[in-house]
C-alpha cells in the first residue's frame, strides 16, 4: 500500500517513544521509505540506534554531524517527504510547531514541509486538558495539519484519561489511507458546501468504580456514516464520539473523543453555537450514578444499591440556545408507541425532524451494518424507509438536512 512512498518520522521526548519502533516496522513492511527525525531530548527514551535498524537510514537529530560537519538540511527533508508524521507529540514541541519556533531539526523541518503533517498529541491527561494544549492543537489544526486525537487509558503518570497516543497500527493505517486515498460516499450533492455540521455518535460510559461503568450497545457507525455524508457533500464535520472502534481520517472531519455524557454535553454546548446545525445520533446514557469510588467494589456476597440520577439532556440543552438559522436533528429508539413517543420529543427539544429507530424491526439498532428510519418533521410529516445499509440511511437523512436548509433560504 506504501510502497516507494517517502516518510519522515519525527519523535519527541515522551514515554510513548518506544511505540515509535512498532511504527516504523509497520510502515517499512508495507514498503515505504521512512526518515527518523527526533529532538535531542526523544533519545533519553529510545535509541537511535534502534531506530535506525529498523529504518535502515541514519536517524538525524542535530543540524549538522559534530564529527564531520555533514549538513542536514531541513529544507530538503521538507522537500523529499510525501509526508511527514509525529508520534508521539509532546506539548512542548506543540506550542513550538504552532508558533513557528525552529530551534531543533525537527521543527525546522515542519516548517519546511511542502507535504501533509500528521500529528499524534502524547502527554499526560490534565496537560492536554490545559487551555494552552487545546488552544495550540486548534492552531496546528487550522493550519491543516491532520490530529491524531489521542486515546483513553491509563497513562504512564498512573493516572487514567484522556492523553494516551493512538496505536502504532491505527497510525499506520491512517498514513495509508492520507496518502493512497480512501473510499467516500459518492456524492453528486454539493449543499452542504462551506456548512459546519456537529454530528455526536457512539455510546457513553457512565463509571460506578476504576473498572464497571453502565454503556449501552452502540457501535458508533450510524453516526460515522452520517459524518462521512456530510463530508462528501463539502460540509466541515465536528464528530463528537462516544468510545467506539472505528477509525477514519478525513480532511473535513475533526473528532473530537469523550467518554461520559457529561463530556459530550460538555463538548456539545462548547461547540454548537459556531455550527449551521447539530446530527444527535449517539446514544447517550439517560443515567449516570451519583457518586464513583476510587477503588474497585469488592465482592462480598451481600446486596449493593446503585443510586443513579437523570444526565444532562444535550438536545434539548442545545434546543434552548438554537438560533432561527440552526438546525436541530434528533434520533429516537423507541420499543413501543414509536410514532406517538418520537413526535412528543420534537416541540419538546426545538427539533427541525426527528429520526425514529423501532427495537421491533429486525435489522436495525446497536451493532448492526443496516438501519430502518422513520423521519418525521415538526409538522408531524412522517417518511418510512426500508431496510438499508447505514451508508445509504445516512444519504437518506442528510438529504433531509439539505432540505431544511433550502427552506431557510425560502424564509
Amino acid at each position: 500500500m506504501l510502497k516507494g512512498k517517502k516518510i519522515i518520522l519525527g519523535i519527541t521526548a515522551s514515554i510513548a517513544a518506544y511505540k515509535a519502533a512498532m511504527i516504523i516496522r509497520l510502515l517499512v513492511k508495507e514498503g515505504a521509505v521512512v526518515k527518523v527525525i527526533m529532538t535531542p531530548m526523544a533519545k533519553e527514551f529510545v535509541t537511535p540506534l534502534t531506530l535506525s535498524v529498523l529504518s535502515g537510514n541514519p536517524v538525524l537529530i542535530d543540524f549538522f554531524s559534530v564529527d564531520d560537519g555533514t549538513w542536514n538540511s531541513h529544507v530538503d527533508l521538507g522537500k523529499w517527504a510525501d509526508i511527514i508524521v509525529i508520534a508521539p507529540l509532546t506539548a512542548c514541541t506543540m506550542g513550538k510547531m504552532a508558533n513557528g519556533i525552529a530551534d531543533n531539526l525537527l521543527t525546522a523541518t515542519y516548517l519546511s514541509a511542502r507535504c501533509p503533517v500528521m500529528l499524534a498529541p502524547a502527554m499526560d491527561h490534565d496537560m492536554f486538558n490545559h487551555p494552552s494544549t487545546k488552544k495550540n492543537i486548534e492552531i496546528l489544526r487550522s493550519y491543516g495539519n491532520v490530529i491524531i486525537e489521542p486515546a483513553v487509558g491509563e497513562l504512564a503518570s498512573g493516572l487514567s484519561g484522556k492523553g494516551r497516543m493512538e496505536e502504532p497500527d491505527t497510525i499506520v493505517k491512517m498514513v495509508s489511507s492520507l496518502l493512497t486515498g480512501r473510499k467516500t460516499i459518492p456524492s453528486k450533492k454539493k449543499g452542504l458546501n462551506g456548512r459546519k455540521i456537529l454530528i455526536t455518535a457512539g455510546p457513553t460510559q457512565e463509571y460506578i468504580d476504576p473498572v464497571r461503568y453502565i454503556s449501552n450497545r452502540s457501535t458508533g457507525k450510524m453516526g460515522f456514516a452520517l459524518a462521512e455524508s456530510c463530508a462528501a457533500r463539502n460540509a466541515d464535520v465536528i464528530l463528537v464520539s462516544g468510545q467506539v472502534n472505528i477509525h477514519m481520517n478525513h480532511p473535513r472531519i475533526r473528532i473530537i473523543r469523550v467518554i461520559s455524557a457529561g463530556e459530550m454535553y460538555v463538548e456539545c454546548m462548547r461547540l454548537f453555537p459556531e455550527c449551521d446545525a447539530a446530527i444527535m445520533s449517539a446514544a447517550v446514557s439517560d443515567f449516570t450514578p451519583v457518586a464513583k469510588t476510587q477503588e474497585k467494589i469488592k465482592k462480598t456476597g451481600s446486596k449493593i444499591s446503585l443510586e443513579l440520577v437523570p444526565t444532562k439532556d444535550i438536545a434539548a440543552s442545545l434546543g434552548k440556545i438554537k438560533n432561527d438559522n440552526q438546525v436541530l436533528v434528533g434520533f429516537a429508539l423507541e420499543s413501543d408507541n414509536e410514532i406517538r413517543n418520537a413526535i412528543r420529543k420534537i416541540p419538546q427539544k426545538k427539533l427541525d425532524f426527528i429520526i425514529l429507530n423501532s427495537l421491533r424491526d429486525e435489522g436495525a439498532g446497536f451493532g448492526m451494518d443496516t438501519n430502518k428510519i422513520t423521519i418525521i418533521d415538526k409538522d408531524n410529516k412522517i417518511k418510512k424507509f426500508k431496510l438499508k445499509p447505514k451508508e445509504k440511511v445516512a444519504e437518506d437523512i442528510v438529504d433531509e438536512l439539505e432540505g431544511c436548509f433550502n427552506f431557510k433560504r425560502r424564509d
